[in-house]
């Protein structure tokens, strides 16, 4: 895949970096030459000057033929706007945009702009960590709307179907690990003692999921 990266700062040069060593090809924009500095000499990727919003610069990052393209500059602003511009304007397929105010990145998600917010997932990680939920989140999908959840078969479960964890379109069971093997979970499969289950949940339905899993 070929990827731009705006903004080279701590995450930036990091995501950079991670992106080029799994075989990406991988362009990056700053205006500051000194923070190339960030992406170490192994780096074999692109590096251009400029500030992102810049048509012809992002001309030359290829930007017509790039498959993903992340904003993360220190400035919210500069990134939704160079988002947008790469989105609506250049049909980039997958376009990421940092915004550290997360009532901001509430919005932006709502006009369709697809947004990472590290302070609020941060808080959220510190929450659960803080709160002992035995409710471990795998892996976050989208803007964190859907959640892949890990969680120890509780007691009340055992000798209950699959199909008793689930409510349509709020979280359902996905798959079971049980003595060291997982497999895909059937609606009539039982749950067995020391199961580790593993859900996909909607983020407003955690509280339901916590409730049906008598963790409240």
């Amino acid at each position: 895949m070929k990827i731009i990266i705006v903004g080279c700062g701590r995450i930036g040069s990091k995501l950079a970096r991670d992106l080029s060593l799994s075989g990406h090809q991988v362009t990056v924009i700053d205006s500051d030459p000194a923070a190339f500095d960030r992406l170490g000499p192994g780096f074999k990727g692109e590096k251009i000057i400029g500030v992102g919003f810049d048509r012809d610069v992002l001309a030359r990052a290829g930007i017509e033929r790039a498959d993903g393209f992340a904003a993360v500059t220190p400035s919210d602003e500069t990134n939704v706007t160079v988002a947008r511009l790469a989105r609506q304007v250049f049909r980039v397929p997958r376009v990421v945009a940092r915004v550290y105010e997360p009532r901001k990145a509430k919005i932006y998600r709502r006009l369709g702009l697809q947004t990472i917010s590290p302070i609020e997932l941060g808080s959220d990680r510190l929450a659960d960590l803080l709160s002992s939920s035995p409710l471990e989140t795998v892996v976050s999908l989208g803007n964190g709307e859907v959640h892949v959840i890990n969680v120890e078969a509780p007691a009340m479960l055992v000798g209950h179907s699959v199909g008793d964890l689930a409510a349509p379109g709020e979280f359902q069971v996905i798959a079971i690990t049980r003595n060291g093997k997982t497999f895909l979970a059937a609606r009539a499969m039982v749950f067995a003692y020391g199961d580790l289950i593993h859900l996909a949940v909607n983020s407003a339905s955690m509280h339901r999921l916590r409730t049906s899993l008598g963790l409240q």
